[in-house]
């Protein structure tokens, strides 16, 4: 029985020695595979779709971000804008700072997203899959064509979880 719950391994000839759940690695381990999204994420960075790209800009330099999260004004998911998108159309382009927000983001359609109660490993894969640098973190409220942000996960929160959980910051 405790063989088969991982407390103890067996081996012939070796005898009984402690199974993966008793040892530190395996600990860690299955922390890492508990580990939520909730756990991890950062208040969401928000922009009004009705905003400028030059209040876009601001926000991101204020806010030291990679991306904003774009709503309309009952609060609800619109699309996403990041340093990138902002980039491409403001090079080159000496009006671009009374451009509407909503011309450059990226509609929510197309938005890798993740919820609360998402692991972290779940939401690391969607991020490698779609190669993003970090996604909103969304609620739905009955109606799925309405997402409530709730926060942002990013790859500094997932690498800082990572240094936490093997350094021991991360109690069960």
């Amino acid at each position: 029985m405790l063989v088969m719950l991982g407390y103890i391994d067996a081996k012939p000839k070796v005898g009984y020695f402690l199974g993966k759940v008793m040892t530190s690695e395996g600990q860690q381990s299955e922390k890492l595979m508990n580990l939520k999204v909730r756990d991890v994420m950062n208040r969401p960075v928000v922009i009004v779709e009705s905003a400028t790209v030059n209040d876009a800009v601001i926000s991101l330099f204020v806010e030291n971000t990679g991306f904003l999260t774009v709503t309309d004004e009952q609060g609800a998911l619109t699309g996403m804008v990041s340093l990138k998108d902002l980039l491409k159309v403001t090079l080159g382009n000496p009006n671009a700072a009374a451009i509407p927000i909503s011309m450059v983001m990226t509609r929510a359609p197309r938005l890798a997203l993740v919820s609360p109660d998402d692991t972290v490993l779940e939401a690391a894969k969607k991020m490698l899959h779609h190669q993003v640098g970090g996604m909103p973190v969304v609620v739905s409220h009955g109606d799925h064509n309405r997402l409530e942000v709730v926060g942002r996960i990013t790859k500094t929160n997932m690498t800082q979880a990572l240094v936490d959980l093997t350094s021991g910051f991360i109690a069960e």
